[in-house]
């Protein structure tokens, strides 16, 4: 019965981290909130190959899983933004933008728990590397100019709800004998993190980026081969006079 409980453990802690940091946000410590970002991360990486390890996937845990998601990765990282950037924007454009993303980021979810994905693949930029890439982004408010970090909230918030495909790499097993040894990995990087607190956001924003980056590249390539497929198909109507009026 405990090893059943282990999985929600987790996801509990992925919820508390987010709670803190929209805490830390509001008193101004946006760098200590962002780290708390990413490591709810990684316990939301770990708690579904838990279960699967535990063999102790329940359907409670999966509703517990996005509701914590929407704090954590949702609201957390859009006060984070808010209180790092948009406070001196104007207040109806900065609270739109603001609500926005976790709309976007529950849509997200809620499309992911009722819609059959597809395998190796999710559709949509996943809540979790959305919520990253603003919380860390949040940190560079004096190097980048107010306007890119709105219309970066807004493209996340899009890339989140869009049909583009990202792939999945939650189904990498765990053996059951490393799942005792996660609470260590998770302590070590807790340490990490506030050990290099400029380092660690900044290379976790590079990955995410990367990972956000390539889903776009892929649709577009997907796009650019589709156009001359569909072109080519009209011509060959327009080339075939007896073949359009059949259709006709």
């Amino acid at each position: 019965m405990i090893a059943k409980s282990i999985p929600s453990l987790f996801t509990v802690g992925n919820l508390f981290l987010g709670v803190l940091a929209i805490i830390l946000a509001f008193n101004d410590r946006a760098e200590g909130a962002a780290l708390l970002v990413i490591i709810a991360m990684l316990l939301d990486g770990v708690d579904g190959r838990v279960a699967r390890a535990l063999n102790a996937q329940t359907e409670f845990g999966k509703e517990l899983d996005s509701l914590s998601d929407v704090i954590s990765f949702g609201v957390a990282p859009a006060f984070i933004m808010y209180q790092a950037a948009f406070t001196d924007v104007n207040p109806a454009l900065a609270w739109i933008v603001t609500a926005i993303f976790p709309i976007c980021g529950a849509l997200r979810l809620a499309r992911f728990n009722v819609i059959e994905g597809i395998p190796g693949y999710f559709i949509g930029l996943p809540i979790p590397a959305a919520g990253g890439v603003l919380a860390t982004l949040a940190l560079f408010d004096q190097e980048l100019h107010v306007s890119l970090l709105l219309v970066s909230t807004l493209a996340l918030s899009f890339l989140m709800v869009s049909s583009i495909k990202y792939p999945n790499f939650k189904k990498v097993g765990l053996p059951k004998a490393a799942v005792w040894a996660i609470p260590l990995v998770v302590l070590a990087a807790v340490l990490l993190a506030f050990q290099f607190p400029t380092a660690i956001p900044r290379f976790i924003l590079a990955l995410l980026l990367l990972y956000a980056v390539w889903g776009l590249k892929k649709n577009v390539e997907r796009l650019m081969r589709l156009v001359p497929r569909r072109l080519r198909k009209r011509q060959a109507s327009a080339d075939d006079p007896g073949q359009s009026k059949h259709s006709a």
